[in-house]
């Protein structure tokens, strides 16, 4: 293992002051510069899904066309899947904020493959490019799975387009995934041992591990539909001799271990954060660190529960729907020890421990409905309804964007060096918390009772089901109250990096090596070589009241 930081004539240096210019940050090996570039273009790509969110919520306010056709709403939601999925929830935790406090929660200068990171990020751009590409172009109706044969017949060129831009993204997924496997391994001083590791680096190396693995089965994937689509090989096109469940069988063995791909590393956060703002050492370290590689195998072996209605035998049926079961259990081991390591703790209600609790809910409302789905009696009745876009919107939005919020207002001080309004932020809080379970919620209602997702009109449904209307403008109601949070988010979050006071150097009394350096970091991130030690210990910290900050005592 290599040693931690040295101190050298750059080392005080402040990483977003120095070497100034946009060609020294399009050229920088700096960690912390392409987490913030990453940063940056993740949460722009979530204003673009998100507008189309809210466009398609505005269509289904009311029966009849609102504001848009049948073309285009098949465009929005389509849009609105792809872009949240690969260029928001997949990339946002690991690539943004990873790539900032991983190297700094090892006590190393950076990345072990510098160079690779910043390929990585030159592969996510590009890979963008290609969806942008698709909305000059005229849009994308097949849905974010791109399911055959319709993706290969649909009269659509712009799904080559788009299949090639997540073939792109998937590369930067797996650099990024070498690159934190190797980081782990090698970089990490020799006083810190596998269990003397930040949860979060645990979370974070599970999901690297599942990306490499399983990423280049979608890219294989997504290579046979564009050359199916281009010169007519019949792998996946019933009329050219092939089989569309075969696609459907290789995109859910990369997209459900992606779903843990998208919540591991949130599940990460949340110890963080849980453990910080109860003043307690995490209960059942050990527990939850294993739980992380756990879901990481069993993510692997359950992608059949999305094919209950696609013809698999029912022998199938019954394995994937006992190994579903199964792989809530490490999860459910998580919840458990965060709800230990709350009791009986000293609760500090800041703004990131907000987002940590409403995480803990929102999660264990999408983990429970999802035993539903997992159920062959129940994922029948089910399949296809706005319960499961609620289900999806609960462990994905509720859960991942959440934690990833999260993350952004726990390390937004030691990222920016600027502390935001803890009063916007609990109001925010406040506030998307009703908007997204005022959005969601009633969804669960409607599906329950037969609502099919993706119809674009629900008008001839009413005469039997009224009570459809009144779920979908509840729902678009709840979305708007969203949307509010967010642009107050944006708002107090924005105007932070211009007024706000200068942060602390451990402005929450974290006990990680994170929290022993500058707010923001040097260039080479410490300037003394860090104290390694048990990163949930708060015993050696008291709070300083002349500095308003966390110091170690002897």
């Amino acid at each position: 293992m290599s040693e931690v930081a040295v101190e050298s004539p750059r080392s005080a240096e402040n990483y977003l002051t120095a070497r100034r210019g946009v060609m020294s940050w399009l050229f920088t090996l700096d960690h912390k510069r392409i987490g913030v570039m990453y940063l940056a273009s993740i949460l722009a790509f979530f204003l673009l899904g998100g507008v189309f969110a809210l466009m398609v919520r505005t269509e289904l306010i009311a029966p009849g066309r609102t504001i848009m056709g049948r073309d285009m709403y098949n465009h929005m939601f389509t849009l609105h899947g792809a872009v949240m999925v690969f260029l928001f929830i997949i990339p946002g935790i690991p690539a943004a904020l990873g790539n900032f406090v991983l190297p700094i929660m090892l006590g190393a200068k950076d990345v072990a493959f510098p160079r690779l990171n910043l390929a990585s990020l030159y592969m996510f751009w590009g890979g963008a490019v290609f969806f942008v590409v698709v909305l000059i172009t005229g849009g994308l109706e097949t849905g974010w799975t791109f399911y055959t044969p319709y993706s290969t017949t649909t009269g659509q060129s712009s799904v080559v387009a788009a299949v090639v831009g997540a073939f792109i993204l998937g590369f930067s997924s797996i650099f990024t995934a070498v690159n934190f496997i190797a980081t782990v391994h090698t970089m990490r001083p020799a006083a810190m041992g596998w269990f003397k590791m930040p949860l979060f680096v645990w979370a974070l190396y599970a999901t690297a591990i599942i990306q490499l693995l399983a990423t280049p089965v979608l890219g294989i994937t997504l290579l046979l539909l564009a050359l199916e689509r281009l010169f007519g090989i019949g792998f996946f096109d019933p009329s050219l001799n092939g089989d569309p469940v075969l696609f459907q069988h290789f995109f859910w063995f990369y997209s459900h271990p992606a779903v843990y791909i998208m919540i591991l590393p949130g599940m990460g956060i949340t110890s963080e954060i849980i453990s910080v703002f109860s003043r307690k050492h995490i209960f059942g370290y050990r527990f939850i660190a294993y739980s992380s590689i756990a879901i990481a195998l069993f993510g692997f072996l359950v992608w059949g529960h999305h094919m209950f209605v696609s013809g698999q035998t029912r022998l199938a049926s019954m394995i994937f729907s006992a190994l579903t079961f199964s792989v809530s259990i490490p999860s459910a081991i998580k919840v458990f020890n965060w709800l230990s390591t709350l009791y009986k703790g000293s609760i500090s209600l800041e703004t990131p421990m907000c987002y940590g609790l409403m995480f803990i809910f929102l999660f264990g409302i999408g983990g429970l409905t999802g035993l539903f789905l997992g159920s062959l009696s129940t994922d029948v009745h089910l399949t296809d309804t706005y319960f499961i876009v609620a289900h999806f919107h609960y462990t994905m939005m509720g859960s991942t964007a959440i934690a990833f919020i999260a993350g952004i207002h726990y390390w937004w001080p030691k990222i920016t060096g600027k502390m935001y309004s803890d009063a916007w932020g609990k109001f925010t809080a406040l506030l998307l918390f009703v908007g997204f379970n005022h959005t969601f919620f009633p969804q669960f209602v409607s599906g329950s009772r037969g609502m099919p997702r993706r119809y674009y009109d629900y008008e001839k449904l009413l005469p039997a089901h009224p009570d459809f209307h009144g779920g979908h403008w509840l729902s678009s109601l709840g979305s708007y109250l969203v949307a509010a949070a967010f642009i107050m988010m944006a708002g107090y979050l924005l105007v932070s990096i211009v007024a706000g006071r200068p942060a602390p150097r451990n402005p929450y009394g974290g006990a990680g090596l994170e929290w022993q350096t500058s707010s923001p970091p040097p260039v080479e991130n410490f300037t003394t070589p860090p104290v390694v030690g048990d990163p949930y210990d708060y015993s050696k910290l008291r709070f300083d009241p002349r500095s308003n900050d966390y110091v170690r005592v002897a």
